[in-house]
Formats: structure tokens, sequence, C-alpha cells
């Protein structure tokens, strides 16, 4: 008996508008926008109750009121190629890209106060986390968290989109107490980042074309957009763990087909096909149809729901097949994870933790390969997104994807250096596991570039499950 053909047919049936969840708003969600009276917009800020816009076609700092955008005064900008702003609680910093210099200045004297020069080539993005402050240097992808009173550089980290040989120009910043924002016009996007990591830990695309100045209020975040000449009140905080877009019905059919090659008679040929269910990527619009008929359907240990076909005498030449056509509704999905809001390793449901943190003949967590990793991983973070994110991070900077014939445990493949998706989920699985975090398998049919196409690889990867939010998908 040979198993000779799993193959998957896909037909596209529509190509609908972009969705929310529930039509809830999510980051990045336009609450209010007005027209600038300004030619060429860049920095912004919030001086606790207006919004500061600087222009560098007039060389000049605008105060706005935040109810209609309108402006209530002015000051000259202390050079003539003002762009990033910032705002200490009592000084309004100006950073000025031809002299590399970050000003303070009196707003209400106009009285410049203090000239900072910087290391830097492009200054564009500056902000203020109530101790010192953030810039960003465009050019060299680089953001610096320094000291007011001489500059001295207290931490560097790779902007969002730097690195490597990737083209970066992030402009806006702002910081919200918790969080560093940053708006970049190659991708226009704004991100979420860490300022103790550097880590992204969202982003959503900017409102405009050309996103140059960011602004936090102590609610919203705002932009300023250089293109449009527009000024946009953003929501950013999510009522929402993720949102969907890109809809598009799918048909697929997977097939599993055996042949008996001889000489003897197959008494008995059990076949299982796991059965698909809603999910935040996928909406069934029907039940599952199977030919023929399943013999009946049993459960799984956790929790996946098998359709479960018998053949019986299964003659030399025959061949049998088991077929399921799911008709299904897919989409892209964008998560949004609050590590400051995942609760800790403690609230997670003792069956959870139980079922999901087990040792297993793939995972092998104890041995000492496995251990020394999740040492190293980790250092002691007891934070679980954290704690998933690390186990990311370790496992992309020690294995490169390899397809090869085959499966190794965990630790073989840690240890070798390479592996298959499938590999790469042992070690993720183990380490989790191993660290008291549960994680589970998930896998799926792929398509293969076009929508019409066949797929008899499929793809592996990890549920991390994160209090608070619930499982949560995590591909290394």
């Amino acid at each position: 008996m040979k198993r000779t053909a799993v193959c998957l047919a896909v037909a596209v049936v529509a190509n609908l508008l972009t969705l929310g969840l529930l039509a809830q708003q999510v980051p990045g969600t336009v609450l209010r926008q007005f027209q600038l009276p300004l030619k060429t917009p860049t920095g912004l800020t919030w001086d606790g109750s207006h919004l500061w816009v600087a222009d560098l076609d007039s060389a000049k700092l605008y105060r706005l009121n935040p109810s209609d955008g309108k402006v209530v005064d002015s000051v000259d900008a202390p050079g003539y190629s003002p762009m990033g702003l910032a705002w200490d609680g009592s000084k309004l910093w100006c950073l000025d890209l031809a002299d590399k210099t970050a000003y303070a200045l009196n707003p209400t004297t106009s009285v410049t106060l203090r000239a900072l020069p910087l290391d830097t080539d492009t200054a564009e993005g500056i902000a203020w986390d109530g101790g010192a402050l953030w810039t960003v240097d465009a050019r060299a992808g680089v953001i610096n968290r320094l000291d007011e009173e001489d500059g001295t550089t207290f931490k560097s980290f790779t902007c969002p989109t730097g690195g490597g040989s990737r083209r970066t120009d992030e402009i806006g910043m702002a910081f919200d107490s918790v969080h560093l924002w940053v708006s970049d016009r190659i991708t226009d996007t704004i991100y979420q980042v860490d300022p103790a990591s550097g880590a992204v830990l969202a982003d959503f695309p900017s409102p405009g074309p050309y996103p140059t100045g960011l602004a936090w209020d102590g609610h919203h975040l705002w932009c300023a957009d250089y293109e449009s000449r527009t000024l946009y009140e953003l929501q950013v905080a999510s009522s929402a763990p993720y949102v969907t877009r890109d809809p598009k019905r799918e048909e697929l059919v997977y097939t599993e087909a055996w042949r008996n090659f001889g000489p003897g008679v197959v008494k008995s040929l059990e076949v299982y096909i796991a059965v698909p269910q809603d999910l935040p990527n996928q909406k069934l619009l029907e039940p599952p149809r199977f030919e023929p008929s399943p013999a009946d359907f049993v459960t799984d240990q956790w929790g996946q729901k098998c359709a479960h076909f018998v053949f019986q005498d299964v003659k030399p030449g025959q061949e049998v097949t088991a077929v399921m056509r799911v008709k299904a509704e897919l989409y892209r999905v964008r998560w949004f994870v609050d590590p400051e809001k995942v609760g800790k390793l403690e609230e997670i449901p003792e069956a959870i933790r139980k079922a999901y943190t087990q040792d297993s003949s793939k995972l092998v967590m104890t041995d000492p390969v496995i251990e020394r990793a999740v040492k190293e991983a980790l250092g002691g973070e007891r934070n679980p997104y954290w704690m998933a994110r690390k186990i990311n991070q370790y496992i992309q900077g020690h294995l490169h994807y390899e397809l090869a014939g085959g499966w190794n445990v965990a630790p073989t493949v840690l240890a070798r250096g390479s592996g298959s998706c499938s590999e790469y989920t042992f070690v993720m699985l183990a380490m989790c596991h191993a660290a008291g975090l549960p994680a589970r398998y998930a896998g799926s049919v792929v398509i293969r570039g076009d929508d019409a196409s066949r797929d008899d690889v499929f793809h592996r990867w990890v549920e991390v499950y994160l209090p608070h939010y619930g499982w949560f998908p995590v591909d290394p």
C-alpha cells in the first residue's frame, strides 16, 4: 500500500473590500483631520494644550488649536531648516536639518536657550521622554537617546526599517510615556517601538503619503503629512486583538489517495483528515463536504476534530480516495498585542498549562542543548510576550531554512543549525515548553503563487498562549 497523492485545488471566487473586525476602531483609525495652512509641514509636537508644527518653507513654528487646526501663534525657527519638534515641559526643541543641531527655545519670547550639536548625518526626528531626548538619523537608520545637556548618547538601536542595505527615511517621532512612535515616508508606515530594546511592537499604514511629524496629546497620536499638507488625529489603542483585511473566497479540494501495489489484499485501511474550523484568518461558508461519507468523526487529545474513513479489502492495483471540499473566506490578519497588557505566567489556566507544556519524542526539551538555548534566549524574562519573542529571535539567529527529507528531533536541529518549517516548529515548541510557556502546533495548506495551485508540502508553525489574549500565531 502506498500513498500516491495529496492534492489541493483552489479557485478564486471573489476579492472583496477591506474589512475591520466588527467595525471596531483599531490602531491607525483617523478620528479627525484638518488641512494645514502651510506649504511644507515637517515636525510636530504637543505642549500640553496646543500642537506645534514646523514649516520648512517659511522657517517658522506654528501653534495650532487642536479643535480646528487653526493657527493661534507663530515664532521664527532657530535655523532655516526646521524638522523635528519636541516639548520637554518648559522648552520647545527644534531639530535643524542643515545645522545638524537641536535648538531649545522659549516659545513665548522666541529666545533660543540652548544649541545642542548632533553627531548625525540627517537630523530629522526628535522626541522627549521625560528625562532625555530621542533623535532619529534617517540616513544612518539609527535612533539615539541623548543627554539634553551635552548630547552624550545613552542608547542607540536600528530604526524599524533600517539595517543592511534597506533604504529608510524615518522622520516623525513621538513618545507616549511608554512607547516611541516613529513614521517612515518610504514605507508610509507608523511604528510603535519599545524604547528599551528597539523592537517594533505594532505598525499601521500612515494616513497620508509622506508622514513627517508625530505628536502625542495624552490620548491620541497626531500625524502631519508633508505631501497632503494635512494634520491627522489617530486612534492607537485597540479594543480588538486583531483586524482582518483583504477577504478572498476560496474553494479547497483536499484529496488523500492510496494505491495498493500488492501483492496481497489490504484488509483494512483507516484515513484521518483534520476538519478545519473558523479562525481569525478564515471563516467557513458552509460545512465541509466529504467523499465518501466518513465512517465517523473523532477528536484527538488536543481537541482537533478529524473525519475518519475506513476502507475494507483493498485489492492489488486498486486505488481508494478520501476527499474533503471546503468553501471558506480567507483574510490577512494584523494582530495588536500590547506586552504591558499580557498577563503573567501564573494566570495561564492550569488545563492549558498542563496540556501544552509537555515533552514528547520530537521535542526532548530536557536535553542540555535545549536547556542552554532557553537560558541564553530568555535571560530571566518572565513576560509571556517577550518570552515568545525572544525565543523566536533566538531561533532565527541560530537556524537557517533547509527543506530536506526526514525530520530530526529539536536538539539535533538546533545543534545542526538548519531545518524545515516542521523542524523549526519542533525547536520552538521544545524551548517554549521548557520555559513553561504553553505552545502548540498549527498547520495549513499553502497557496503556491497562483490561487489555482496545488500543494503537497504544506506549512507548519507555532501558536503560543498569551494570558488575556489567548492563542497567538508565531512563525519562526
